[in-house]
């Protein structure tokens, strides 16, 4: 099980709309519209800055956000992990299920939540990140260096985040993919142009939905991609609507 961080793991767009507003603040910058936040959401900061904040020093911003991202972290503003979603990932890891994170982050963004007696420490079994892989979402390369490192099969693989980004990279790369509806910020026909293998309302509902995709398929996720069966809230190729 690989799960995404940002409006995945747990609800942060709006944190980082405000996070990153701050720090343009006192690099003495205008702030973003949400739109354009919004718009951009997904991408790495090198790549979204520069179009949040166009003529934007990088080499300034960056040092400040993390800065800034620890002060954030230590006001419990951002990065929150409810506590329904650690039960969730328990949930995973009972059932036999390996959980690893794949985000676009780089590694200063994800420092604290990988830091030893964090919540998900003992959780989570590796981490991935822009500072150990070569490739970002939503290139399916993205996940090379986490099949390498386990071995696994991409079939073997689910993907959950909730960004067609996320769908690009994951069913590109051969993994299954569910998409994470509870940000409100996209709808089922923003997938279209990918497989989804289920639609989740919140985090807490994916080892359940994992346990329906297995069944209906009738074997585990080594199941060929095109044997894909409907079950609840799923919308992929075959057009089944939502039903939850």
């Amino acid at each position: 099980m690989v799960v995404d961080v940002d409006d995945t793991l747990c609800l942060t767009e709006a944190a980082c709309f405000e996070l990153e507003n701050e720090v343009l603040a006192r690099l003495g910058h205008g702030p973003m519209s949400r739109a354009v936040h919004v718009a951009t959401w997904g991408r790495s900061l090198h790549e979204a800055m520069p179009l949040r904040s166009p003529g934007l020093d990088l080499t300034a911003y960056l040092p400040l956000h993390h800065a800034v991202l620890r002060e954030y972290v230590a006001a419990g503003l951002v990065d929150v992990v409810p506590a329904e979603n650690l039960r969730a990932i328990d949930e995973l890891n009972a059932a036999g299920r390996e959980v690893m994170l794949l985000t676009s982050r780089d590694e200063a963004e994800m420092e604290h939540l990988m830091a030893p007696g964090h919540a998900l420490d003992g959780r989570i079994a590796a981490v991935y990140h822009a500072g150990n892989t070569r490739f970002g979402k939503p290139d399916p390369r993205a996940f090379d260096e986490l099949l390498a490192a386990t071995g696994l099969d991409p079939a073997e693989c689910l993907y959950v985040g909730d960004s067609p980004t996320d769908a690009e990279a994951a069913t590109g790369a051969g993994l299954r993919f569910v998409a994470c509806m509870q940000s409100g910020l996209r709808r089922p026909a923003d997938f279209a142009p990918h497989p989804v293998d289920a639609f989740i309302d919140a985090f807490p509902a994916l080892a359940g939905t994992v346990a329906l995709l297995e069944e209906a398929a009738r074997g585990p996720l080594t199941t060929a991609l095109d044997q894909r069966v409907p079950v609840a809230g799923q919308r992929g190729r075959r057009g089944v609507e939502p039903m939850v």
